[in-house]
């Protein structure tokens, strides 16, 4: 009998509460998350509002709903653009080789050698702040992590008896590359995708909280524990909740990459 794989249970559970309550605030949320009410500064839990309100007297609960989206947003099109275009850097420079590889992958290490958060923050500043630029901005930071993860896979495939089949069949480059060789680097790409996203929601997180991500009247997860670090013992849950769906979001997705390489 095949033992459970806990990780990847306990990580959809997770992942899907994440998504629940992404795709309710998409159309639902108690109040409006930039609705202001003097009356309730920093009130605590009630039933009126389960989260309190914040500094503004804003509804907690409505603004992580959409903070929570927009923090999925931000991580899932930062890891689009980081596999699409690191994707065919590394089929192209894995499968071809020679010079195209060589000038490409010199590039890729000098710029794999900088952190990613440091090179988004260089592009943010280049860039000016806001939730577009740092899609942009993390999105190019990514790059090299998933370009080298499939020069790799396709370095070690492409020499397989399959892909000499394939060439003795009169199949083309492209389809070498991207119908026979790409899907056998699915198992090895997955997990990098979902390590990937967690990183882009901690990058996406840290770089609101400091002010140069999403900027007002956008509700972030990030700004939020900004917002609430002067009023931590005043209003704990203003940061206690933000932080719980943080944590809830990057354990869920680890979780997950860890039961899909075990399996």
């Amino acid at each position: 009998m095949k033992k459970k794989n806990l990780n990847f249970i306990l990580g959809s559970i997770l992942t899907g509460i994440v998504l629940l309550v992404v795709l309710v605030g998409i159309f639902y949320t108690p109040y409006d998350p930039t609705a202001m009410d003097n009356a309730n500064k920093l009130s605590g839990i009630s039933l009126a509002h389960p989260f309190g309100c914040d500094n503004f007297g804003r509804d907690i609960l409505s603004r992580v709903m959409k903070g929570s989206g927009t923090t999925l947003l931000v991580a899932l099109s930062t890891v689009a653009i980081g596999t699409f275009f690191g994707v065919l850097l590394g089929a192209f420079t894995g499968y071809f080789g020679g010079l195209l590889d060589e000038v490409l992958m010199r590039i890729i290490d000098v710029v794999f050698a900088f952190p990613s958060i440091l090179l988004a923050l260089v592009f943010i500043s280049l860039l000016g702040p806001g939730k577009g630029n740092v899609i942009i901005s993390l999105g190019i930071a990514f790059i090299p992590s998933f370009a080298r993860i499939v020069r790799s896979e396709f370095i070690r495939c492409k020499n397989m008896d399959y892909v000499k089949l394939a060439r003795l069949a009169g199949a083309g480059h492209l389809r070498i590359m991207f119908v026979h060789i790409l899907p056998n680097t699915i198992s090895v790409l997955v997990p990098a995708v979902m390590i990937g996203f967690n990183n882009a929601v901690l990058a996406e997180a840290g770089m609101s909280y400091l002010g140069i991500g999403v900027q007002p009247p956008d509700a972030s997860l990030g700004r939020m524990l900004s917002e609430a670090q002067t009023y931590i013992f005043s209003a704990p849950g203003f940061a206690l909740f933000p932080g719980i769906f943080i944590v809830v979001m990057v354990l869920g997705f680890s979780l997950l990459a860890e039961g899909l390489k075990r399996d």
